[in-house]
């Protein structure tokens, strides 16, 4: 089959020809890729940033957000059965470890991250788990929610975490609306009734924020910080959630964070320089989020059949790799670029 590898560090991938992945154990599901989401976390896979921690050795098949239709399924697989649509959890757990056990398993001890530490959805099949395969609805197409598989998950994550503290009348900034930003937009309107302004440096993506729900739009060019604080009272917002991380979008979003807030991190790449005395002083809380459950995961494709979460995509056929990879990094996405192969 086709695949597209990462065969050096700071080298461009690689089209190969490898072998398609078979079923050698009882829960494994094969799917044959119907979308691969291109996700910022692949242009830090290609310069090396998770090199130490993932110990992957290459080459190897990226791409760890995926959907497709179930194409084959081992002895013991009873929750879907070929020609199922499906969107892929982008873990393969244990489900016996004590965070899966308690429903927590995106920190399982045992788990495999398919296009991070193993063969990813840069390709035409894809080896997963019966634990991580999620039916979609008949009203769904999977290169139109691949991306909900880490992006909207990671988003959901986050944005059902926030919304479980923030009240109506409560002001929620969201740093970033682009690929995570978008998805968390919609997340948030539907799970809350705080208001919701956004934050971005693109004119375009504020526009977008406004279109999909956001109350408030900021476009970052020197003054928006005090444009929020303005917005708020003065006081600053009862919670951030920052889908950038970078930048100094993580100065500028403590900057407007109210005093006993909470500030989730999502986005990464700089770090968080902030006095101690500071921390205490105001008690601002900082959270980090990763990507959701398997549970979170189910929730997040009930909105999306609802039609409540909406994906913005562009589709690239598999050959066009490298495109999609270059519009990502020059910023000439709106929303998320979807490999097809």
């Amino acid at each position: 089959m086709k695949a597209v590898q990462v065969v050096g560090y700071g080298k461009p991938l690689r089209m190969a020809e490898v072998a398609a992945p078979e079923v050698t154990g009882p829960h494994d599901v094969i799917v044959r890729i119907g979308g691969a989401g291109v996700c910022r976390t692949d242009l830090h896979i290609l310069e090396g940033q998770w090199a130490e921690k993932s110990g992957v050795t290459l080459p190897y098949t990226i791409g760890h957000e995926n959907a497709g239709w179930v194409h084959a399924v081992g002895s013991a697989v009873t929750n879907v059965a070929e020609g199922d649509k499906v969107i892929v959890h982008p873990l393969i757990t244990c489900g016996l470890c004590r965070p899966c056990r308690s429903g927590d398993d995106v920190h399982c001890e045992q788990s495999a991250f398919p296009g991070i530490d193993t063969a990813g959805g840069y390709a035409e099949y894809l080896r997963t788990s019966a634990r991580s395969v999620v039916r979609i609805g008949d009203s769904l197409e999977p290169a139109d929610v691949a991306a909900l598989a880490d992006a909207g998950l990671t988003a959901y994550h986050a944005a059902a975490k926030a919304a479980r503290k923030l009240r109506p009348g409560d002001r929620c900034v969201v740093i970033g609306a682009g690929g995570l930003g978008h998805i968390g937009i919609q997340v948030l309107k539907a799970m809350t009734a705080a208001e919701l302004i956004v934050v971005d440096r693109n004119p375009d993506a504020v526009q977008l924020a406004l279109a999909i729900g956001a109350d408030h739009g900021v476009v970052a060019g020197g003054q928006h910080v005090e444009e929020v604080l303005e917005s708020t009272g003065g006081q600053g917002a009862e919670t951030v959630i920052d889908f950038v991380g970078e930048g100094g979008a993580t100065r500028d979003g403590v900057a407007m964070l109210r005093r006993a807030g909470d500030y989730h991190v999502v986005g990464y790449g700089e770090n968080i320089d902030i006095p101690t005395i500071d921390i205490i002083s105001t008690e601002i809380n900082f959270i980090g989020n990763l990507v959701g459950s398997y549970n979170d995961l189910c929730e997040l494709m009930v909105l999306a059949a609802q039609g409540r979460v909406r994906l913005h995509t562009t589709k690239y056929p598999l050959d066009r790799f490298q495109d999609a990879l270059d519009d990502l990094a020059d910023g000439r996405i709106r929303g998320r670029a979807i490999l097809i192969p």
